[in-house]
């Protein structure tokens, strides 16, 4: 490469490696995978050694030399006591070695102690408490600024605002990243599907996007979660390893990573790298990775070790990358596998949005056979130009869906045609629309067969109404054979008519009818549930049901009044609105009266726990936490998942976490099962 073909390949990656930052930490809506983007950076490095004077001409704001900044408006900017670093990271062994070889030849010794550690995909955040109390929440930023996001980040469960016990320092920066679980993740992108509006691409950006809103309350309803294990300042001293660290975090009452690695030599680190590697699924947040750090402080702040990026005044040099010597990350190479694209299908879902899916050549991937992969939504199939017949790498996303993340163009057939995504529904022919400022297009059919089926399906589960015997299959047996086409059809369904179904019909039909007429009066919450509400699961369910007692109350709600419900917003409130307003759901709750549903009510307010709000935590001796929720709603009571000053009971068992020290912290009683037993009688 010649100097003038280096100066434009230079400028180029600058430009797309910045392009990329401003995707990935300010609008958390990253277009490639993190591997792809480290590829990217390291062929801009490598370029940057090699013609160092044609780099230099180009000028020093290049983003090798920076971190990341994920500052945005809307947020006041606070400066970190002590700046945030950012790790050097390695996919190669051999690189791993060396660094350990170069703190060895420093230190003088081979036999290292160091903490291995999960690297946590989440977004990182620092904490300040000050004599145990917490002050202050704020984004890495630029490393050394970054945003104060305090009030979002007290909504999040688990993250005690007092430290317990001691020795408690007069100031201590607290590090760690803020991430979703999986479940969490799904429930959310259900709730954007039946929206309207695109899915989110994986836990990561949703919990960076998600920490960032200006509304609290919406923040407090993605149940964020945090887990911690860095340190910044710390006023006087408490502890002088990274071992004894992890301890402190977990005597103080903070969530932390479910395991750390304490081990000596390289061998031994690369013996735990490989079995985090082999665990790391079972975590409750997404890891990409393993984090090796130097385990005393003294030796980390050694005068050979230290920081790369630091001046000779021991501060950050001014717009440089400030990154840990004694630190480093060993990232997993993601789970991908290459595959052909058989078919592009179309899902229809309860709502009308078509989903397109990728059919796939079965391919091996993170433990699974993948056949088939989400390709989201027609923008994201035109902007990845996926055809049918592509040779594609899939990945799974996040850890969790598999995904299209590359067409293999090189591989691509000559009679390849670029995909046509439909306008029309794949199932009824209806030609298909896409509301204002969406991505999703819609069968707008309200009779469109699947959309009736998935609706079916979704009351009659465990989710909804459960009723027993009518699963998937015998919905779409049922519908085949035009016993139902709505949902109040199923309580018309009669045992003479099941009969010509099955040899075995007699018995079988008898079960199904029964099963069916013992939820006519399935509880209340289950058929508002059961319902598919855009912007309402189980638990807003549950609130919609104590609060109005009855179908009929809550079609005729008011928006004050649903704005009233605990945990409604404006969003949710608008939602229920316009799904009572439509005249043919209006005309569903009819039929279903009419077919003779009633749906049982809570518990009214004179139960043994009317009014009371209770949170379970730990381990109880002898009641699952589903047996107790349940006893508690049953005698009139709320379990919630957050103890706050509304609290009236912390049911505590074996192992009770930081929610037990919030209660004691807020004055909350904490019971055991003896007394919660006493209670209900």
């Amino acid at each position: 490469m010649t100097p003038a073909e280096a100066q434009q390949r230079i400028a180029e990656l600058r430009a797309e490696v910045a392009r990329h930052d401003e995707l990935y930490y300010r609008r958390a809506k990253p277009e490639v995978t993190d591997f792809d983007y480290d590829q990217l950076k390291e062929q801009l490095a490598a370029l940057e050694r090699q013609f160092p004077d044609v780099a230099g001409a180009l000028g020093v704001d290049t983003p090798t030399a920076r971190v990341g900044d994920d500052r945005t408006e809307g947020f006041a900017r606070v400066k970190h006591r002590q700046a945030m670093t950012t790790l050097d990271n390695t996919y190669d062994e051999a690189e791993l070695r060396e660094f350990h070889a170069r703190l060895a030849k420093a230190l003088g010794s081979e036999d290292l102690a160091y903490t291995v550690e999960p690297k946590i995909d989440g977004v990182a955040v620092s904490l300040t408490y000050e004599r145990g109390v917490l002050t202050r929440a704020v984004t890495r930023g630029d490393g050394e600024e970054g945003d104060d996001v305090t009030v979002n980040v007290r909504t999040i469960h688990g993250l005690p605002t007092k430290l317990a016990g001691a020795p408690l320092p007069e100031v201590i920066e607290i590090r760690g990243e803020i991430f979703l679980r999986e479940e969490e993740f799904r429930r959310i992108n259900q709730l954007q599907e039946e929206a309207g509006e695109a899915p989110y691409a994986n836990p990561r950006n949703l919990a960076a996007g998600t920490l960032k809103q200006l509304d609290p309350k919406l923040v407090g309803s993605r149940r964020l979660e945090i887990v911690l294990y860095g340190l910044g300042v710390c006023e006087p001293a408490v502890v002088d390893s990274q071992t004894g660290y992890h301890t402190q975090l977990k005597a103080w009452g903070l969530p932390v990573v479910e395991r750390i690695w304490s081990v000596r030599g390289v061998d031994a680190i690369c013996a735990a790298v490989q079995e985090l590697d082999q665990v790391r699924r079972s975590f409750a947040y997404g890891t990409d990775g393993a984090v090796v750090k130097l385990d005393s402080f003294d030796q980390q702040r050694h005068p050979k070790i230290g920081f790369r990026g630091m001046g000779a005044d021991g501060k950050a040099e001014a717009a440089r990358k400030l990154s840990p010597r004694w630190a480093c990350a060993f990232k997993f190479a993601p789970d991908r596998a290459e595959t052909r694209v058989r078919d592009i299908t179309i899902q229809v879902g309860r709502t009308g949005a078509m989903t397109p899916v990728a059919e796939l050549e079965p391919v091996f991937l993170a433990g699974t056979t993948v056949k088939r992969a989400t390709l989201h939504n027609a923008d994201e199939i035109a902007r990845k130009d996926v055809r049918i017949g592509d040779a594609v790498l899939v990945e799974k996303a996040g850890e969790i869906i598999p995904a299209v993340v590359a067409v293999l163009v090189e591989k691509r057939p000559g009679d390849s045609v670029p995909y046509a995504f439909p306008r029309h529904c794949p199932v009824c022919a209806t030609v298909a629309v896409r509301g204002e400022g969406e991505v999703v297009w819609r069968c707008p059919n309200p009779h469109c067969p699947e959309k009736v089926r998935r609706r079916v399906e979704h009351f009659a589960s465990k989710a909804g109404v459960d009723i027993e015997g009518l699963g998937e299959e015998m919905v779409a047996l049922l519908l085949e054979k035009g016993l139902i086409k709505t949902i109040p059809d199923i309580f018309r369904v009669k045992v003479e008519d099941l009969l010509p179904l099955k040899k075995s019909g007699e018995v079988w039909a008898g079960n199904l009818v029964a099963g069916i007429d013992a939820r006519r009066t399935a509880d209340l919450w289950r058929v508002i549930n059961g319902l598919g509400i855009p912007q309402v699961g189980a638990a807003a369910a549950k609130d919609l049901a104590r609060t109005f007692r009855s179908l009929d109350a809550l079609a005729v709600a008011t928006e004050a009044e649903l704005l009233r419900v605990d945990g409604f917003g404006e969003k949710t409130a608008a939602a229920v609105l316009a799904w009572f307003s439509e005249s043919t759901n209006r005309q569903l709750l009819q039929d279903l009266r009419a077919a003779g549903m009633s749906p049982t009510p809570p518990i009214a307010a004179s139960g043994a726990l009317a009014g009371k709000i209770f949170v379970i935590t730990g381990t109880l001796p002898t009641l699952s936490r589903e047996e107790a929720t349940a006893k508690i709603e049953a005698a009139g009571g709320k379990a919630s998942g957050s103890v706050s000053k509304k609290t009236h009971y912390v049911l505590a068992g074996e192992e009770a976490g930081s929610k037990l020290e919030k209660a004691r912290t807020l004055g909350v009683p904490v019971i055991d099962e003896a007394e919660f037993l006493r209670m209900v009688g």
